[in-house]
């Protein structure tokens, strides 16, 4: 009897051993779930608490808007006038803009809005309370062109870059908190078209046919970060299009047989959708992109079956074949000038450094670790200013010369191609010419003893920093 007592409660100890042994173990399994959970609760809870200031985007609480920018992003800034007080119907509206703002009045006359069997009035869009008034967003818009819509709000599946994305890409980043906000309006007014339609349908006449001529598109897109315009009409098709578009019936849709040569919208948005980003085979020329993965290929075959609207499905298929190999080119150029200024940051070569640099006031990661960022996936898209020289020589090789090349290649400009390969070979040439410079001058200050940098780091002081840092 006592020997079955005694094993029992050892086996009773030994479970209950086992027992605590397991739940110890939970325990410990626990602890990294729950150390996952409160950061990330912790990082939703930080950005929606970054983006509760006077601003908007991440950034929000280190600007406030100029008044202009409600014209940009109405949503978020839009304040209606308090000088006219009052409810008022459609012809009351119509009525005082014939004298104040006859364009406009004029505009909508001519539109399909004032047109149709029910006309859309003025408060339709805007409401009648004069001192509630809104200005139309793509969501106001949405509700009556649900399908033009739908397709823009499903462009942000792409990422970035995309048109819906396009204002967001702006406020959240740190350049934007930090350069005074007058200089920032030329850049809002074209990221604007995210949160107001007539980026591309001017207002009030809001015609279709005005959004499928390349002028549209070129208000925006046109200038070194993206010389589409520069590089369409220097081209077969631009040059045509240059010289009897006025005459063709821009009223007919984006279809087969309806235009000689395709316009921006014809190829970017065939068929009238909604989008651009869709069918980017590069990224626009951002990144490198392998062309063989799944996706790409049937990109490219969309691509083909678009050009061989006019074009021999071979020739369309070989011209792909060319913007591969010109990418390459690139890339080989612009990783080559990638490693020369990694060398020269492993070497501590780089004047300024990152740590000597008026840094971004709201950047407290590059504070306490301040590096250069150097190529894409560092960041070199955001390194507009604040940088060394040789390291802006770069950004504008990859910015700049390397778009061209490509969006010359995209549009069938091959002068722009040779041009843009010739830039970004002399400025490779520039880079390493300065990087061996910076070599010897090292070797010349070690010879002679010269430990320390220039004193005071002047480059971290100066009329646009002290301005920047004490009025934004």
């Amino acid at each position: 009897m006592l020997h079955t007592s005694t094993t029992s409660a050892f086996v009773s100890r030994k479970v209950k051993n086992t027992v605590v042994k397991n739940t110890v173990v939970k325990s410990i399994l626990l602890i990294p779930l729950v150390i996952v959970l409160l950061t990330v609760s912790a990082g939703f809870a930080y950005v929606h608490w970054s983006k509760g200031g006077t601003g908007a985007g991440l950034y929000s609480r280190h600007w406030s808007p100029d008044p202009v920018q409600g014209y940009w992003d109405p949503d978020n800034f839009y304040q209606s006038t308090e000088i006219v007080k009052g409810l008022f119907k459609a012809e009351q509206c119509i009525q005082c803009h014939e004298e104040i703002t006859p364009g406009i009045v004029s505009d909508w006359r001519a539109s399909r809005h004032a047109r149709s069997e029910e006309p859309i009035y003025c408060n339709a869009c805007h409401g009648n309370d004069h001192q509630q008034l809104r200005l139309p967003t793509p969501d106001e818009c949405g509700r009556c062109h649900a399908k033009q819509h739908g397709e823009f709000r499903d462009e942000a599946r792409h990422g970035f870059p995309s048109h819906v994305l396009a204002m967001e890409r702006a406020v959240d980043t740190k350049h934007f908190a930090d350069k005074p906000k007058a200089e920032l309006q030329s850049c809002v007014q074209c990221h604007s078209v995210a949160t107001k339609c007539d980026s591309c349908h001017t207002r009030h006449r809001f015609d279709a046919a005005e959004a499928r001529r390349s002028e549209a598109c070129i208000t925006c897109h046109s200038g070194p970060p993206h010389p589409d315009g520069e590089t369409y009409f220097a081209s077969a098709h631009g040059k045509r299009y240059l010289a009897e578009g006025s005459d063709w019936d821009w009223s007919k849709p984006l279809t087969k047989g309806n235009y000689k040569v395709p316009t921006c919208a014809y190829c970017h948005m065939d068929g009238g959708r909604h989008q651009v980003a869709h069918k980017s085979l590069w990224k626009f020329g951002l990144r490198e992109i392998n062309p063989h993965t799944s996706q790409n290929r049937v990109l490219r075959e969309n691509w083909i079956e678009l050009c061989s609207d006019c074009h021999d499905e071979k020739q369309a298929g070989q011209w792909l074949t060319e913007l591969d190999r010109e990418r390459k080119s690139a890339w080989r150029k612009l990783y080559a000038a990638e490693d020369i200024l990694k060398r020269l940051r492993g070497d501590n070569l780089l004047r300024p450094a990152a740590g000597e640099r008026p840094p971004y006031p709201m950047d407290w990661l590059d504070s306490l670790w301040p590096r250069e960022r150097i190529g894409f996936f560092e960041g070199q898209a955001s390194a507009f200013y604040n940088v060394s020289a040789i390291e802006r020589d770069y950004f504008e090789m990859w910015y700049f010369e390397n778009l061209g090349a490509y969006k010359s290649a995209a549009h069938g400009n091959q002068a722009g191609v040779e041009a843009g390969h010739r830039k970004m070979a002399a400025s490779l040439d520039r880079i390493k010419s300065k990087s061996d410079e910076l070599r010897t001058l090292k070797k010349v200050r070690q010879k002679a003893k010269i430990k320390s940098d220039l004193p005071g780091a002047p480059w971290a002081k100066g009329a646009y920093t002290d301005y920047n840092r004490e009025h934004n």
